[in-house]
This record gives C-alpha cells, sequence and structure tokens, in this order.
C-alpha cells in the first residue's frame, strides 16, 4: 500500500510514528515492509538565522523517525548543547529568541552547504535522510522559498502593522499578538517539489496528520498543484482533527485558525477542509474527531475515535481508523 501524508512538525512527525506502526514497519528507522509512506512536509517555517537555513519541519520529522529528536521537547536533538547559542548570546548576535543547538547547527551547516552549491531543497533533503534512515520518504512541499509571515499591530509604534516571519510571531511572541493576516509569502510562484505530486496520484490512502490546519497543512495545500492533486487522487483522503474539546492538541493553533476566521472546533476545521464530494475545493472524504464529540461536515463521513497521541500504539490505532474510514486494509 501507498501512503502519503501531509504534515507539519512535532504532531506530524508523531502522527508518522503511528503510520509506521500501523502498517507493521519499526516507528523509528528502516525495516522490511511491502508498504511506502511519503510525507508532503511544510516548508512554510523554513527561515535563515545567522547565515543558516533552517527547516524546522522537516528536521523534526527526520530527527523523529531517526530515533534523534529529544522526547521532552518533541524537537531538536536529544542531549543536546548550547555553546554555540551562548557564544552568539554573548556577542549580542540577533535573533537571541531562537535556539539552535550545537548538534543541530551541524544538519544546517550541511543544507546551507549543499543549498549554496545549487542542489534543491528535496535533493538535500535526501542526503540528510541518509544519514538518518527515517523508513519514510521526506518530501518537502516545493524546492522553491515559501515563508509565511504573519500581519500584525506593530509592538513598538501604535497604529501601525507590520509583517513578521512566521517563526518570530510563533516563537518570540507565542502567538500572543492577534494576526490580522497569514501569508505563505512566494507559495503563488513555487511550483510542488519533485514527487509530490506523483505521490499523490499513486497513494492508495491520504491523510492529512492533526498538523496546524492554517501554517502547516493549509501552507502545504497553498503551492499551486498540490490542492488539485489531492482533488483528482484516486485514493481517499481522510484527515485528523488538531481539535479536541474546542482547544487545539498542541500549540497555538486557535491564534491561526481565528486569524483566518475559522472556529477553534473539529467540525469547524473540517468544514474548513471541505468535502471532495459537495465542494468546488474541498479535499475530505473522511475526517476523524475524538471520542465522545460529532462533527457535521456535509458530503464527508465522520467517525469519532481516541485522538490523544499519548504513545506509539494509541497513534497507531488512530491511524488504522483512519485507514478502516478510507477503506483500505494495513494488514
Amino acid at each position: 500500500m501507498k501512503v502519503v501524508v501531509v504534515v507539519g512538525g512535532v504532531g506530524g512527525a508523531r502522527f508518522l510514528l503511528g503510520v509506521k506502526a500501523a502498517l507493521g514497519l519499526p516507528p523509528v528507522g528502516e525495516g522490511d515492509s511491502p508498504h511506502r509512506v511519503t510525507a508532503l512536509v511544510n516548508t512554510g517555517d523554513d527561515v535563515w538565522m545567522h547565515g543558516l537555513r533552517i527547516c524546522p519541519d522537516l528536521d523534526t520529522c527526520m530527527y523523529t523517525l531517526g530515533g534523534g529528536v529529544d522526547p521532552k521537547r518533541g524537537w531538536g536533538h536529544a542531549e543536546e548543547t548550547w555553546t554555540v547559542k551562548s557564544e552568539l548570546e554573548a556577542y549580542g548576535a540577533e535573533p537571541t529568541w531562537f535556539s539552535l543547538g550545537d548538534k543541530d547547527i551541524a544538519t544546517h551547516l550541511i543544507r546551507t552547504r549543499m543549498l549554496r552549491a545549487g542542489y534543491p531543497l528535496s535533493a538535500v533533503t535526501e542526503a540528510l535522510c541518509d544519514r538518518w534512515r527515517p523508513g519514510v520518504e521526506l518530501l518537502p512541499m516545493t524546492d522553491d522559498r515559501v515563508e509565511t509571515h504573519v500581519v500584525v499591530d506593530d509592538p513598538d509604534e501604535a497604529g501601525q502593522q507590520k509583517a513578521l516571519h512566521f517563526q518570530e510571531w510563533w516563537v518570540r511572541y507565542r502567538a500572543k499578538l492577534p494576526a490580522h493576516t497569514i501569508v505563505p509569502v512566494g507559495a503563488e510562484e513555487a511550483t510542488p517539489a519533485p514527487g509530490v505530486v506523483k505521490a499523490i496520484e499513486e497513494a492508495d490512502v491520504v491523510l492529512l496528520a492533526p498538523s496546524n490546519p492554517v501554517v502547516s497543512i493549509g501552507t502545504v495545500l497553498s503551492v499551486p498543484g498540490v490542492r488539485e492533486a489531492l482533488r483528482r487522487t484516486q485514493a481517499s483522503v481522510v484527515g485528523v482533527s488538531p481539535i479536541i474539546g474546542g482547544k487545539p492538541v498542541r500549540g497555538m493553533a486557535d491564534a491561526c485558525l481565528s486569524a483566518i476566521g475559522v472556529e477553534t472546533s473539529a467540525e469547524a476545521v473540517g468544514v474548513h477542509y471541505g468535502s471532495r464530494q459537495t465542494s468546488e475545493d474541498g479535499l475530505l472524504d473522511g475526517w476523524l474527531v475524538h471520542q465522545g464529540e460529532s462533527a457535521d461536515v456535509p458530503g464527508v463521513a465522520v467517525r469519532a475515535v481516541p485522538l490523544l497521541m499519548t504513545d506509539v500504539d494509541a497513534t497507531a490505532a488512530m491511524v488504522r481508523a483512519a485507514l478502516d474510514l478510507a477503506g483500505v486494509d494495513s494488514e
């Protein structure tokens, strides 16, 4: 079976652990299986800092599936050290609000060197994965530069607005500055990375991970050709709600949903994605919500199952429910 998963960062990476386990693959590393998993990863969070190209979502997926992620934070290296960060702060080098660990910097150095040598991000990602062996094909949504920006009231000048890179809004301000607009800058001119459209077209099932609907899944969908491929694929498309009990499972997705006028509820997010059957640009055939909740998403089969990713087994059970709703057998 060919499974395509559209993902963001920490939540998407943990969901991928469950996808692998549900298909009989070891959650971490490679293993023998007739199944193939392809992850289409958000790159709108990518940013240049200290002369290095940082791809947070790609790296979080790579480290998590390769067994090197910090288990407490859910991102960055395990047993990380922070000597370079301390030295940068001693020099007063901005930004001081974004932490780069010593081990993590090695990844960014290799990526930056390859990008400056002319390699596309998809080829760089493949090369980095040669070390980590995630057991999943990680594809950036595009090789082109796309960066999510957020328009907010200028915190330093009353009555003015300014655009912040998503990372500054998310990490420095913790999404506390109300967002007027969230824009994936460069997306309109971007094209899907090699293999992205083909993976969707050849998939037996497509899963939308419980990642941020606006700045993770939404950014992947903003690349021309991705949404269209999802709408025409013969595979069933099943999404998993990132909202439980009216609150995001992780992060500040409610701040992002408010910016686009969508209520923070499983039903509202499902309606936002829309039905492939009844909407001109809808995506879903199925939608999973948390056990005990309900949602009315016209044209979409809705099922309630436990959605808390407390461990790999719980996540695998969630994935199996999604595959069942899609009408495919994981055995």
